[in-house]
């Protein structure tokens, strides 16, 4: 699609979640159906005003988006299966979102939903054509590396690292859909189990499963009335660039490229943003993502955090929601639960985890979410939304 295509204007309607934790118990499709109908009856759509059902999940088989239809009566319509890692629900908020926009339909359903719990424990398998993967290395080993290269570069200590735990606990106690209800010490961070130095296992987001869901309408439709509706402002997916040799690993290029991109066809700035939700996967990755998304000049991210300035009342909270760290990150229901997340606190509803500036709720929120690691690229996937109030 060109870029100076005329698109319509699309709102969230309504959004749905269930918490985060262990549900073993439920298929994949049971899982998913109260948040997809949470969001319907939050948006005050019927199942047979829904044109297309989109589904973003890693893990979740074969049909999901029609599993899940089946549950929820959205049978009978345009139904979309996303799989791109981490951002495999943002990947598919995106299609949603482009397809509204360019007038193929007034109204569909995005619905993200992960069982990792079934999966077993332990680092998820990279593949085995994968040359990094096939000699050893994790997700939490590159992190590490990354936390490790990060603090030595910047003369920073464990106890920086520790403090962005410890804050995603503090966020997380207020979310009833946490997967982790209980604030946390330093000294707690750094005493709990070691991973792979210098992260624990409390600087590690924990294994679970979640669902997460939206409803998208075109502005100006029947679907779309009604106050407190949420614009789409911005929409973006890139995946990252190759690079044979040295990278540097504390400067996650892919973010770096997508929030620059993102920034630009908005008309906006870092400056202009209230609130972020990032892909907080692992204590490092939060101070990375406060420079890559243009918060912070390199190397100084863990000056932000020392501030407040990221905490719920600091000038520019990252994760109200607890993040990854803290809600959980069952991977396909994570780049929804942002825009969960996103819609509710520029809508005001987030009781004691609601943000602010200057005495006013939020008007413009950023969700961001990485995707993959695979040799030679930073990330696989990068998805970045931007989502505000008011009229365009």
């Amino acid at each position: 699609m060109s870029a100076n295509a005329a698109l319509r204007e699309v709102r969230v309607t309504g959004t749905g979640m269930v918490r985060f934790g262990r549900h073993p118990a439920v298929s994949l499709s049971q899982l998913a159906a109260p948040a997809v109908l949470e969001a319907l009856s939050e948006a005050g759509t019927s199942a047979r005003d829904v044109q297309a059902i989109y589904c973003g999940t890693v893990f979740g088989g074969p049909m999901a988006a029609q599993r899940i239809a089946r549950e929820t009566g959205l049978t009978a319509i345009e139904a979309l299966n996303v799989e791109n890692a981490c951002s495999s629900s943002a990947s598919a908020f995106r299609m949603a979102y482009l397809a509204i926009a360019a007038g193929a339909f007034d109204c569909a359903v995005v619905v993200g939903v992960e069982q990792l719990t079934r999966l077993g424990g332990g680092p998820l398998d990279l593949g085995d054509e994968d040359i990094e993967a096939s000699n050893g290395l994790t997700m939490p080993g590159l992190y590490a590396m990354r936390a490790q290269r990060y603090l030595h570069e910047h003369d920073l200590t464990p106890e920086d690292l520790a403090q962005v735990a410890v804050k995603a606990r503090r966020h997380g106690e207020l979310n009833p859909y946490a997967q982790l209800r209980r604030q946390t010490s330093v000294e707690e961070v750094l005493a709990s189990r070691k991973i792979a130095s210098p992260l624990t296992v409390q600087q590690c987001c924990p294994v679970g499963d979640g669902a997460a869901a939206v409803v998208l309408a075109a502005a100006g439709s029947r679907q779309a009335d009604g106050k407190g509706r949420v614009r789409v402002v911005g929409s973006h997916l890139t995946s990252g660039r190759y690079m044979q040799g040295r990278r540097d690993m504390t400067s996650p290029e892919v973010t770096v490229r997508c929030a620059t991109e993102t920034y630009e066809a908005c008309g906006l700035g870092p400056e202009d943003i209230d609130l972020v939700e990032c892909h907080d996967a692992f204590t490092i990755a939060e101070l990375l993502y406060y420079e890559a998304l243009g918060f912070a000049d390199h190397g100084e991210g863990a000056q932000l955090l020392r501030e407040g300035a990221t905490s719920i009342g600091g000038r520019i909270p990252f994760n109200p929601s607890g993040g990854l760290l803290c809600r959980g990150h069952p991977l396909g229901a994570s780049g929804i639960a942002q825009i969960v997340e996103i819609s509710r606190q520029l809508q005001g509803r987030c009781g004691p985890r609601q943000v602010g500036r200057d005495g006013r709720a939020p008007w413009l929120g950023l969700a961001h979410i990485t995707g993959g690691g695979t040799y030679g690229f930073d990330h696989a996937a990068c998805c970045i939304h931007v989502l505000g109030t008011g009229a365009s």
